[in-house]
């Protein structure tokens, strides 16, 4: 990237990064070091064209979630908004985005892709 003087670097994240979560210490550390991380690059490498972003899924309908138990499922979809879990390729839009020139004076955020949820 450095040498054709540009790029995107896209980190996932998660809202946990953003909010907390409790029982979940060290994953939501780990994913607010990932938002970190893309805000130091976006400073550090802008100069050399380079953009760094962070997307920060909120519940995102997959395997995993698939696997939890109705009750905490109903419960997640309660605090969100739009009353539904994204999908994975509301993430991927996201994603597609960031990684276009349509994103070229985007950088150093966070983007939460999360349904409006506040946890």
């Amino acid at each position: 990237m450095m040498r054709q003087r540009g790029g995107s670097i896209i980190n996932m994240a998660s809202v946990v990064g953003v909010h907390g979560n409790a029982g979940q210490a060290n994953y939501s550390a780990s994913k607010a070091g990932m938002i970190a991380l893309a805000k130091s690059v976006a400073q550090e490498m802008g100069s050399k064209g380079i953009r760094a972003n962070a997307i920060a899924p909120g519940f995102i309908e997959t395997a995993m979630t698939a696997a939890l138990k109705d009750e905490v499922r109903e419960e997640w979809v309660k605090k969100i908004p739009l009353r539904r879990g994204g999908k994975p390729e509301d993430i991927a839009n996201v994603a597609t985005f960031l990684a276009s020139d349509l994103s070229s004076y985007v950088s150093g955020q966070v983007i939460q892709v999360d349904g409006g949820m506040n946890m």
